[in-house]
């Protein structure tokens, strides 16, 4: 960085001179900011047309650079004409370092920015973190950011024989924060570039996400705390006591992580699987419900009442889980009838086929049967049986309109279903009591 003062540099020269490279540095920066707007207006068509992949990110990277670099290019065309050059340039180079700088610190972020998404707190606030970059180091060029850190650096936070002065804090926290950014940009770059793999089961690119992020996120932490001069051997007794501490009280937390990475590797719960569980309150239906996101500590699950619970992972290792889809998503009901003695269980049996047929969910390969069961006190017990692909749509409804059939069907036919009837006998004794 030159040892120099942007303003003490306008003092040895004569003012015509000064006043023309004042000039001269504003025409280059008209002219990068005409640029600039033509550029902006490709990059808004390309926008509105639908682009996508480096058919959108060329003309944006266009609209970011174009204005910096054509007023670098004009700054420099200035300093190569005959009459210009036998000035002292003092005007004329400061204002190009200032617009190289600014390019840098515009094409850096919107890098950045474009690693990290849209939709990041990075992207929204692209600009500020430009501007802010930008006049850290015009601070630094006129020889304010030094002055400021020789008067921070007085200020001792800590007395004592170490010196840990406010400079020392601003600048650690500030490195601490930078490596953190960055690591968790590419921590998020990573998790979108590895949820676009198809051939990757849905369970194992959640995994592979999430691990990127918490490794690279710690990596930061650590790697910023190394940089900013802090030695990390001198944490170990505090760590040490602070991971005792934590390791007894997060002890249910942590098993929520450690479970959440067996479930996303073994892959037994996956997002789309439709599941049922018990020793859990919250859904209905009887816990039935299907897999919305797996997160670190918690699974959410939504049932058909658009409740959504979050279930903690450690309660889906240690609990029986039905998963309705874990191998194939075909599902076969059952449906129990009962009819009475006095009616023809072979025509019985096949209006239940019958009326399995109502709903377009039941499947037809494999075909629905129906089965005598057994003889009871009442009546005869049939049972219907069939298959359906899709219970993430409801069960019980399936169930509703075949019943529904099943009804209809035996009313026409004059098929009846008895009630349970009971004979009380009362039994006169001879002292005169019932």
């Amino acid at each position: 960085m030159p040892e120099t003062n942007l303003f003490a540099d306008f003092a040895p020269l004569p003012v015509g001179i000064a006043l023309m490279q004042v000039l001269l540095a504003l025409c280059a920066a008209v002219a990068g900011i005409l640029a600039g707007h033509l550029a902006s207006r490709g990059a808004r068509a390309a926008l509105q047309s639908g682009r996508t992949g480096w058919r959108l990110w060329l003309p944006e990277l266009l609209a970011v650079g174009v204005g910096p670099f054509i007023t670098a290019v004009v700054l420099v065309g200035c300093r190569a004409l005959p009459a210009v050059a036998a000035w002292p340039l003092t005007v004329l180079d400061d204002s190009l370092y200032l617009t190289l700088l600014w390019l840098l610190c515009r094409i850096g972020l919107w890098l950045l920015a474009l690693a990290a998404g849209r939709g990041s707190w990075l992207g929204r606030r692209e600009l500020v973190f430009t501007w802010l970059a930008w006049v850290v180091g015009l601070a630094s060029f006129i020889g304010l950011l030094e002055v400021l850190e020789s008067t921070l650096d007085t200020i001792d936070l800590i007395p004592g024989k170490g010196v840990f002065s406010l400079w020392s804090l601003l600048k650690g926290l500030a490195v601490v924060a930078l490596f953190l950014a960055i690591t968790s940009i590419v921590s998020r770059a990573i998790e979108q570039r590895v949820m676009r793999i198809e051939a990757l089961a849905p369970s194992t690119r959640i995994g592979i996400a999430k691990f990127s992020y918490f490794f690279l996120t710690s990596l930061g932490l650590l790697i910023g705390i190394n940089a900013a001069g802090v030695d990390l051997t001198a944490l170990t007794v505090l760590t040490g006591a602070v991971g005792i501490g934590l390791g007894f009280g997060l002890q249910s937390i942590a098993s929520n992580f450690v479970s959440g990475f067996v479930l996303l590797l073994d892959k037994s719960i996956k997002p789309g699987d439709v599941i049922s569980f018990t020793g859990m309150t919250g859904t209905s239906t009887e816990n039935f419900g299907w897999v919305q996101e797996l997160r670190g500590r918690y699974v959410v699950v939504r049932d058909r009442d658009g409740v959504e619970t979050l279930v903690p992972n450690q309660n889906l290792i240690t609990n029986p889980v039905i998963n309705w889809s874990y191998s194939d998503r075909k599902v076969r009901l059952k449906l129990p009838i009962r009819i009475s003695y006095a009616d023809d269980p072979e025509q019985a049996l096949a209006l239940l086929v019958e009326s399995a047929y109502c709903s377009p969910r039941v499947l037809r390969d494999p075909a629905p049967v129906s089965r005598l069961m057994h003889f009871s006190d009442h009546g005869i017990d049939l049972e219907l049986r069939f298959w359906i692909t899709d219970p993430a749509d409801g069960v019980n409804n399936v169930r509703s309109d075949v019943n529904r059939s099943i009804w209809k069907h035996f009313k026409q036919a004059g098929i009846t279903i008895p009630v349970a009837q009971y004979d009380v006998r009362v039994v006169q004794t001879r002292g005169g009591g019932a």
